[in-house]
């Protein structure tokens, strides 16, 4: 079981006297279980609906932004861009049929 945890959980985990074999990874490899654990998030999300999941989602993509080298800004700034020029999603438009 190679998963991301979060950074306290270690320190949890020793208190109830678990055991487990832990390792750091690099940036680098760290990106790779950042998208792992976003999955896991988001399909966790799907099935409760609940804030404290969408709350994790949120820390995952903080935390793939500060690893990127990314701003949250940044990511901000272009995210209005996009709601200003395409709209957002409030309105529940879906397309259903698209003739070519």
């Amino acid at each position: 079981m190679k998963k991301l945890v979060r950074d306290k959980i270690p320190g949890i985990m020793r208190k109830e006297g678990r055991r487990f074999i832990l390792r750091r990874v690099e940036k680098d490899e760290l990106f790779k279980y950042l998208l792992e654990k976003l999955q896991e998030e988001v399909k966790e999300f799907i099935s409760s609906q609940s804030m404290e999941e969408l709350a994790d989602i949120l820390e995952v993509i903080e935390t793939i932004c500060r690893v990127r080298g990314w701003s949250w800004d940044q990511i901000l700034r272009i995210k209005e861009a996009k709601k200003v020029k395409r709209g957002g999603f409030e309105e529940g438009y879906i397309i259903e049929v698209v003739e070519e």
